[in-house]
């Protein structure tokens, strides 16, 4: 095997699936699309959306493909389409209830009016409350309480 073709090799054996098999973990923990970390000279980038994992040591001519490490649910994205979504204004963490250990401000089957408060998102450590921008029945809770939301992210449908 000539030099070029063996480190080649080698650089493809020490990428560290453990450490990906983490940031795609902390993907799903945070709600992240992207993940991207350097150590030791090794760049690991891992997104949601796409079916490909970019691991590149420096002067590396291009990242190497592998299989996503975890199933990507298409369905959010189709949900922030449906007519009575209701999606997120800003990034920051969504709260069912006015404090922990409240009560929700709607469940599953709730009757809402233009106006009423859905939930909290805490965004630069202020509470904006999100009001719903239609009246009818809220046939889905997209989110759950504490979870990290993204701009545009479907949080409830109202039918």
């Amino acid at each position: 095997m000539p030099p070029k073709d063996k480190d080649m090799a080698e650089e493809k054996s020490s990428i560290d699936k453990e450490l990906i098999r983490e940031l795609a973990k902390l993907l799903d923990e945070t709600g992240l699309t992207e993940i991207e970390i350097e150590r030791a000279g090794l760049r690991v980038r891992v997104g949601r959306g796409s079916t490909m994992i970019q691991a590149a040591a420096p002067g590396a001519a291009a990242p190497l493909p592998t299989a996503a490490p975890a199933p990507i649910a298409l369905a959010p994205a189709d949900l922030a389409k449906h007519p009575g979504a209701v999606t997120s204004p800003m990034v920051g963490t969504a709260y069912r209830g006015a404090a922990p250990g409240t009560a929700p401000f709607i469940d599953l089957g709730s009757k809402v009016v233009v106006g009423e408060t859905l939930l909290i998102i805490e965004a630069m450590k202020t509470m904006n409350q999100i009001p719903a921008p239609r009246s009818g029945t809220v046939t889905q809770i997209l989110i759950e309480d504490g979870q990290p939301v993204e701009f545009g992210e479907p949080l409830v449908i109202i039918e």
